[in-house]
């Protein structure tokens, strides 16, 4: 009977004592928090185990659309997409028969396509299905050798011939290749071991390579491990490249710049993401006396809306190889991080040419370890037949909405005597530095002004403006030389 009454009793207590331990909102709080997760635990453990059970545990395949009246797929013409198979004979098949009909689309379904280099066509849409990867074959026997580019005069790394692209394509007009954010894969890792061990004779090829084209849209794809230069529209007009990823290890991959526009005109590079073992972008028109002769610019580019990581040169970058002359370039709404540069202007004497009206708005620094560089000292050259007279001009330059953290240094402006560099603007630019020396806006020989706010403080080249464009200090000497290469 005490027995009974004893745990009467304990049942009593314990109602009494939950509306107490709800009265209290931290422990209410606890209950809840604790009820919630739990339910979310069991809710997703069942979600996964219906998932494994399900013999649908993956979403069908998007269907490919039809972008163009003809379409036929890469294995109506013999394509084994098993990685292994060599496909280059089914591509050429498939490109010949869509410029016979005068124009179609090639449709590359999911599965390791395996292929030496091939030819594109006009009015020809390469679309690369969800899942689907072209990989370049690694052997260079199976790669084609071309002439140097005319404005080049040398293959770029060795002289001589230089070894085609994987993808390619001359003289075309009206050509896309995008996809349900396919893989175009060039198995650079072989390339880059030999030209480490300089086993190679010759340059090795782009990743994509268009030459003399107009009209090019690549889109919704990515683009990775290339031999060399990744995207490389040579020498084109009226050339979108929109919604790409392109991927190449950031250290251990030589050159393997992401987009090169080479003598380009109207261009337009956007909403991309790229993290490559060089430059993220580089502007070019041609190096040196061959440049000047061939004498076709980059003008017309606007290059917005990007994600770059590059810890070996520089987010995105002018030159150095612009001889034939590079004008009227938008670069805004960039993001940079973790990189070594975040922008660069780069030339030497002997390059010739210019560089002039670039406009940088709205970029972004993160862990960068110099921010702005324009640097006149670049001697890199083609072979002993450049004139050291030719003198590079630099010139209209401005730079609006400058923000970040962990830079060290935030610009190093590197003009010369022969090579000045003119009329530069900086307007509300705010960057948190990691390094705390006196000289971390460096300057050498360069005329400009400074618009209202600027952190850190510019060094004393540049005219000072408040944020009405009034006049507050004149520049006392603009050919003062304070740069610190030593970090």
């Amino acid at each position: 009977m005490a027995d009974t009454l004893r745990s009467h009793h304990r049942r009593l207590d314990y109602k009494r004592s939950i509306p107490a331990l709800l009265a209290s909102p931290q422990t209410l709080l606890t209950v809840l928090w604790t009820v919630g997760y739990a339910l979310i635990f069991l809710w997703q453990r069942n979600a996964v185990d219906r998932l494994l059970s399900s013999s649908l545990w993956a979403p069908p395949p998007r269907p490919i659309p039809k972008l163009r009246q003809v379409a036929f797929n890469l294995t109506d013409f013999g394509a084994v997409g098993d990685g292994v198979t060599l496909n280059t004979k089914a591509f050429e098949r498939a490109v010949s028969e869509i410029k016979k009909r005068g124009g179609g689309q090639l449709n590359v379904q999911p599965g390791y396509w395996l292929t030496a280099p091939f030819n594109l066509t006009s009015h020809m849409t390469l679309f690369l299905a969800e899942n689907a990867v072209i990989l370049g074959i690694d052997d260079e026997k199976y790669w084609p050798l071309m002439p140097p580019l005319p404005s080049y005069g040398y293959g770029r790394e060795c002289p001589g011939p230089r070894y085609g692209s994987l993808i390619h394509g001359q003289n075309l007009k009206d050509v896309v290749i995008t996809g349900h954010n396919g893989t175009i894969n060039g198995q650079g890792q072989t390339w880059w071991k030999k030209y480490r061990k300089k086993l190679l004779n010759h340059t090795r090829g782009p990743l994509v390579q268009i030459m003399w084209s107009s009209d090019i849209q690549i889109s919704n794809i990515t683009l990775r491990d290339s031999p060399f230069w990744t995207l490389h529209p040579y020498d084109c007009k009226n050339v979108t490249v929109r919604n790409v990823t392109i991927l190449a290890p950031v250290s251990g991959a030589p050159n393997t710049d992401g987009i090169d526009p080479d003598s380009c005109e109207n261009m337009v590079i956007e909403d991309s993401y790229i993290s490559v073992g060089d430059d993220g972008v580089a502007i070019k028109s041609g190096w040196d006396q061959y440049g000047i002769a061939y004498g076709q610019p980059s003008a017309n580019i606007l290059i917005r809306n990007l994600i770059v990581r590059s810890t070996v040169s520089a987010g995105v970058s002018i030159g150095s190889e612009m001889s034939g002359g590079v004008s009227n370039i938008t670069i805004e709404n960039l993001l940079v991080w973790n990189s070594r540069r975040a922008v660069r202007i780069k030339t030497s004497p002997g390059r010739g040419g210019y560089v002039r009206d670039i406009t940088y708005r709205n970029l972004t620094l993160e862990n960068v370890r110099v921010g702005i560089v324009i640097k006149t000292d670049y001697n890199e050259h083609p072979d002993e037949g450049y004139d050291p007279k030719a003198l590079p001009i630099l010139k209209d330059i401005s730079f609006t909405g400058i923000y970040g953290q962990g830079v060290r240094v935030p610009v190093r402006i590197y003009g010369s005597r022969e090579i000045p560099v003119r009329n530069v603007t900086f307007r509300d630019m705010s960057v948190g530095i990691s390094y705390k020396k006196k000289h971390i806006f460096q300057c050498s020989y360069v005329q400009g002004r400074v618009i209202g706010h600027i952190f850190p403080a510019p060094c004393e080249n540049f005219d000072q403006y408040d944020e009405q464009e009034r006049l507050l200090k004149k520049s006392t000497s603009q050919n003062s030389t304070d740069i610190d290469y030593e970090f």
